[in-house]
């Protein structure tokens, strides 16, 4: 007889844990495998005293699932964080907290809970993915300003920083230093320029790093769209990170994804990842929405020459030779540089920069797209 993985859970689900709950009611199963009769998992406790006080849990769910049919081994073994270093980071209310009590918390970076198919995140309309087959093309910086300009025409938006290991949305939108409270239960995202904003930046001191396995960042991912009050957003732009791994699939397997928009520049090495990025949205059944060139023109400010520095046109000949709408271009220009690293994007003032993104936002609402 077959053992499976829906019958371990069931056996474990009937063994009481101490302070109430079992270990599937209270997440506490990892890495279940269940393979040739041979039962195998993690229980993470919170601490080193909760794991010594599992002690006859572990007996139990030895002793339970040892006895069922088909089960010619168990293994089980009882972890808990060894302290801050790898530890998830955990979001701490500030607010409407008592005085003297200690604050709720919502540990994110668990793993993946169970999901039949993509689902709608609550009061979002529309969830547009921001992608590159490559870093250094600009895409968080674009992201930023696109949602900026996007909220000065009127739209409701959120920015989800998915880019979970360089999450840099806080410093260009001017969010360093603040952070997130949660009610027990949900995240209370932050709102700069007019955009609601949630990074897991806004959970960690800068510069620390963050060092999980792939079901650690589908975890988070899937905590972020659906722990998170976003109230009635038009759109939710989602900065990926580069490449196409872990965090693009779990958005896609996990949300209604209405599109991705591809950012690239003009130069052939970065177009070859971009075709690479497109094709991985093709697989996942996920329409291209579009592509943007970034770092297009660049004009001297002293002369007023203008130079192609990474070439120019490659992304819209690109977009024409796959039948995608090509949605425009970004010049290169340092006010975009130094108006990100002071936390006020370029799409919030005027000229000719925040023009281009203006023109960018009037594309995406003219399409449908926001």
């Amino acid at each position: 007889m077959t053992i499976s993985r829906e019958r371990v859970l069931d056996e474990l689900a009937r063994i009481a844990l101490p302070g109430g709950g079992t270990l599937v009611s209270r997440d506490m199963v990892r890495a279940l495998n269940v393979e040739s009769g041979v039962v195998r998992f993690v229980i993470e406790a919170a601490d080193a005293a909760g794991a010594r006080e599992l002690a006859p849990v572990e007996a139990e769910a030895q002793r339970l699932l040892s006895a069922l049919p088909g089960v010619e081994k168990v293994q089980i073994v009882t972890t808990a964080p060894a302290g801050p270093r790898g530890a998830p980071p955990q979001v701490t209310a500030r607010s409407g907290a008592a005085a003297g009590a200690p604050p709720p918390n919502l540990t994110i970076g668990r793993h993946p809970t169970p999901q039949a198919g993509p689902a709608p995140v609550s009061g979002v309309a529309r969830i547009v993915a921001i992608g590159s087959g490559k870093g250094g093309v600009g895409k968080s910086t674009l992201t930023s300003n696109l949602a900026v300009a996007l909220a000065r025409k009127g739209r409701r938006v959120g920015l989800l920083d998915a880019d979970i290991y360089g999450p840099s949305q806080p410093r260009m939108l001017g969010l360093g230093g603040q952070r997130l409270t949660n009610d027990g239960e949900m995240i209370q995202p932050l709102h700069a320029h007019g955009v609601t904003v949630m990074s897991l930046g806004l959970m960690m001191k800068e510069g620390e790093a963050v060092v999980w396995r792939g079901p650690m960042l589908m975890g988070a991912l899937q905590q972020m769209l659906n722990q998170v009050k976003w109230g009635e957003l038009d759109v939710l732009l989602v900065d990926l990170p580069p490449g196409t791994g872990d965090v693009q699939l779990s958005l896609c397997q996990k949300a209604q994804v209405t599109g991705a928009i591809i950012v690239s520049t003009p130069q052939d090495v970065a177009l070859i990842d971009a075709r690479r990025a497109i094709d991985m949205f093709d697989k996942l059944k996920t329409p291209v929405l579009g592509l943007v060139e970034n770092m297009s023109t660049y004009i001297c400010p002293n002369c007023g020459h203008e130079a192609h520095l990474f070439g120019h046109g490659g992304v819209a000949a690109e977009a024409a030779k796959l039948n995608l709408p090509f949605l425009g271009e970004i010049p290169l220009n340092l006010e975009v540089r130094l108006a990100g690293d002071a936390g006020t994007p370029v799409a919030a003032g005027e000229g000719p920069v925040a023009d281009a993104f203006a023109r960018l936002a009037d594309r995406m609402i003219g399409g449908g797209m926001a």
